[in-house]
């Protein structure tokens, strides 16, 4: 017997063209920086980082980079710097302790009432500041021998009311296979929710079809999507197409952002984000300070600088779109509110 959101998901044109789309997005730094009309002798590239963390971007994202800008936000978030590679004192691998808190794997029990799962290490796009970006997917994903052992560790905890999809991206993963994954997540009764983290929405917009609509709507769990936006451009006109036929559909969106430096760093850039969001519907959630990973402290936000930001952000936007500034710290009961 077919369980009933996966028999909703239809195999459509849709699903080859954006599976197209994520095989393109790797190309050599050298070769996106030709593309952009920058010249690669005045910029320096990693050379460890682009070997461990190789540089990937879908080219609608790439099309929304300012030509012939080594400066540009949307450019700053993929490019793999020589910064990277130098060693900072208080960054790590893995800096928000996901190690400490796998269960079972792919499974992480964190915070009282949900569990996340890494189904994948797949990316649409490399963000250079990934605090996953030295996580051991090979050895930490719910396989289908291990698949096993995640329900039962889900079915047996009576307090988890709601599972997170993350990864890397859940959502490089087909539909045929999340809807079978959620179909046996409803048959916990104590699930309430599944909740989806995924970047795909505004880096590779074509994601966004009928069949994952499809398998989504026709849950029992009420479906939540909260997506990764950073900078108001990466709004295109095709994100903001996707992200309101998500909503027309009756699911819940929120936005994560991570403050970053030379990206987002302004009122100006987070009031108009906001603004941007709320009006594809959208709600801005959390604000987050970057997290202490190796090979990305020149991202980094002294917590002062922020809480100005979000200080100045609140007397210019209604509360509804002022984000709530927080950061991950390992073994904490909850992300910590800085403001």
């Amino acid at each position: 017997m077919i369980p009933r959101s996966e028999s909703i998901v239809q195999s459509d044109s849709s699903t080859d063209q954006w599976r197209k789309i994520l095989q393109e997005s790797t190309l050599p730094a050298a070769e996106l920086l030709n593309r952009l009309g920058l010249d690669n002798h005045d910029i320096p590239l990693a050379d460890t980082g682009l070997r461990q963390f190789p540089l990937r971007v879908p080219p609608a994202y790439l099309g929304q980079i300012q030509y012939a800008d080594p400066d540009d936000p949307l450019l700053r978030q993929i490019l793999p710097l020589a910064a990277e590679d130098r060693p900072t004192a208080g960054f790590g691998p893995d800096p928000v302790g996901d190690r400490q808190s796998q269960k079972r794997p792919g499974l992480l029990h964190k915070y009282h009432g949900r569990a996340l799962l890494t189904l994948t290490g797949a990316c649409a796009i490399h963000c250079r500041y990934c605090f996953r970006r030295h996580f051991p997917y090979a050895d930490s994903t719910p396989t289908r021998k291990a698949w096993s052992g995640v329900l039962e560790y889900l079915r047996y905890d009576g307090t988890i009311t709601e599972v997170i999809f993350s990864g890397g991206d859940p959502l490089s993963l087909p539909d045929t296979r999340l809807a079978r994954l959620a179909a046996d997540l409803e048959r916990i009764s104590h699930l309430k929710r599944l909740r989806i983290h995924s970047r795909m929405p505004v880096v590779l917009p074509e994601r966004i079809t009928p069949a994952l609509i499809g398998w989504l709507t026709g849950l029992s769990l009420k479906p939540v999507l909260v997506v990764h936006v950073n900078h108001p451009r990466e709004i295109s006109a095709a994100a903001a197409e996707g992200l309101q036929a998500l909503h027309a559909a009756g699911i819940h969106l929120l936005n994560q952002a991570v403050l970053l430096k030379g990206v987002n760093d302004s009122v100006a850039t987070l009031a108009e984000l906001s603004e941007r969001l709320f009006a594809n519907d959208v709600l801005p959630y959390y604000l987050h300070l970057p997290d202490a990973v190796d090979g990305a402290a020149h991202f980094n936000i002294t917590d002062d600088k922020a809480r100005e930001l979000i200080t100045n952000l609140r007397v210019i936007l209604p509360g509804y779109l002022v984000p709530g500034l927080v950061r991950e710290i390992a073994g904490a009961p909850y992300k910590l509110p800085l403001l």
